[in-house]
């Protein structure tokens, strides 16, 4: 076989005595100790530590079949983080990928530590894209700020998620989340609207670390142009509710007037979330009355407008989202349970009472209130003995 100009590749094996030509021994104070039969190619190539240890300016003592010996010492904490960094060092001089051998951000974080106290660079590099690409749990990020910022520019990266952001981004959040508050999401992101909210309320406050932002004049504008608005629009529709619902209580249902009774379900429905929310104070004598007038409409009007929808000649009908339904009725139930108990009782009597009483389904409210009204006494004899022990002191 004619030989070819290309040279084959030495592959050396970390543990093959046959070709071993060092002995790195890691000890520790405690007696713990491994040798590890090693290559001075490979340690020396991709570990300056090694390279400074073997070289002439670095007397070595010689065991073994004249092998060099390396002693390492180092913490029993870190004893393993040794034994890898030195097992990774054949790997990523063949361009293996360890990416699949860190198990897990800590163990990543202790073999970074020892990489960067031995000087291998292709390994820190490996042990800092793991970690910039993962994420953290908030432990591991507390141990991250604690070690990381020690190691200088090469660990850089991994902090890049923990830097202070330009306030321009900070206020375009801020205003991104305040327009999504203020709007009426579907029922199923009210979980989002909240979370949202308290970020909000998070955003602005001051605790033990200064507010994330500062609301200058254009930031408390654009809430109180949203609050303004809303609080005028609630205010309008309530002053004109008596007069909307008696006429299009008048009406036939003709398909042009379904459409309008949907569309004035569909306001009402934004009205009552608002006031159930909080976005919008209302005095009760208002929100009961607000209640009064819109409870029985919705009753009647739910059947015919479902009617209409299933009815072929009116599939020109806009269709009302039933995410929409049932975020009218939610906000039902929660206006109805912040009023007094005695006016709960008058409109849960209207409603047992009533032929359509499926919609809204007040259930939860009914619940709720006759779990109040049955514990009252006993809830308010304990705040009255209370109050009577706290003036006798």
């Amino acid at each position: 076989m004619e030989p070819t100009d290309k040279e084959e590749k030495v592959v050396f094996v970390i543990d093959d005595r046959s070709t071993s030509d060092v002995v790195v021994r890691l000890r520790t104070q405690e007696g713990r100790e491994e040798w590890m039969y090693c290559h001075s190619v490979i340690l020396v190539k991709s570990c300056k530590y090694f390279a400074d240890r073997l070289s002439e300016n670095w007397p070595t003592c010689q065991i073994l079949g004249s092998r060099n010996c390396v002693d390492v010492n180092c913490q029993e904490s870190d004893f393993d983080y040794y034994v890898n960094v030195i097992r990774f060092l054949y790997i990523v001089d063949d361009d293996g990928l360890v990416d699949d051998l860190w198990h897990g951000v800590r163990n990543n974080l202790g073999i970074l530590q020892v990489a960067v106290e031995l000087d291998c660079p292709k390994i820190v590099a490996a042990c800092v894209s793991y970690l910039e690409a993962m994420t953290w749990e908030e432990s591991e990020e507390e141990e991250i700020l604690k070690i990381v910022p020690r190691m200088g520019l090469q660990a850089e990266p991994i902090l890049a998620r923990l830097q202070p952001v330009d306030e321009i981004a900070v206020r375009n959040v801020f205003l991104s989340a305040l327009r999504f508050v203020t709007s009426s999401p579907p029922l199923a992101m009210n979980d989002l609207k909240s979370s949202a909210q308290e970020q909000l309320d998070y955003m602005l406050s001051e605790d033990d670390d200064v507010p994330l932002l500062i609301a200058d004049d254009k930031i408390k504008l654009e809430i109180l142009s949203k609050l303004e608005i809303m609080r005028d629009f609630v205010e309008c529709w309530f002053d004109a509710s008596e007069k909307i619902v008696k006429v299009l209580e008048q009406e036939s249902s003709a398909t042009d007037i379904i459409e309008i009774k949907l569309r004035a379900v569909e306001i009402t429905s934004k009205v009552l979330e608002a006031i159930a929310y909080g976005t919008v104070i209302l005095p009760t004598a208002k929100r009961l009355q607000v209640l009064k007038q819109w409870l029985p409409f919705v009753r009647v009007t739910k059947p015919m407008i479902d009617s209409a929808m299933m009815n072929s000649e009116n599939a020109v009908l806009p269709k009302m989202d039933s995410e929409m339904w049932q975020t009218l009725e939610s906000s039902f139930v929660s206006v109805v349970l912040a009023l007094p108990s005695g006016d709960q009782a008058v409109l849960l009597t209207e409603w047992l009472e009533n032929e359509h009483m499926r919609y809204p389904d007040l259930t939860e409210a009914f619940e709720v209130w006759c779990y109040r009204s049955k514990v009252a006494r006993r809830r308010l004899s304990v705040l009255e003995d209370d109050q009577v022990m706290t003036n006798s002191v």
